[in-house]
């Protein structure tokens, strides 16, 4: 794990005001969260990308290749794998949320 996200998830409540809970996370996608939340929040609220609706891989990676596109952005090229992965996992347990509705 990067010590600088160790020490943004040691300085940050577990739930966050996304509404993401880092502790129901797994283990594995936490470092991905981390450099989600960190890069993503820099531009735009996390809500935005989170209640988009959005569930398509193919489309996040455009979406996320456009972001870091963007001047300030501060996503880098190797970013985009962890944003892809953290948001590949939200998508799928959003639809398994609405399927269990």
């Amino acid at each position: 794990m990067r010590k600088w996200l160790l020490l943004l998830l040691a300085g940050c409540p577990l739930q966050h005001s996304d509404g993401v809970d880092v502790a129901k996370l797994p283990p594995d996608l936490r470092d991905d969260y981390g450099v989600f939340a960190q890069r993503c929040s820099k531009c735009h609220p996390l809500a935005r990308p989170l209640t988009s609706g959005i569930d398509d891989d193919e489309y996040w990676k455009r979406y996320v290749e456009r972001m870091r596109r963007q001047p300030g952005s501060g996503i880098a090229v190797e970013d985009e794998p962890a944003i892809l992965r953290f948001l590949h996992y939200y998508s799928e347990q959003q639809k398994l949320k609405k399927g269990a509705l």
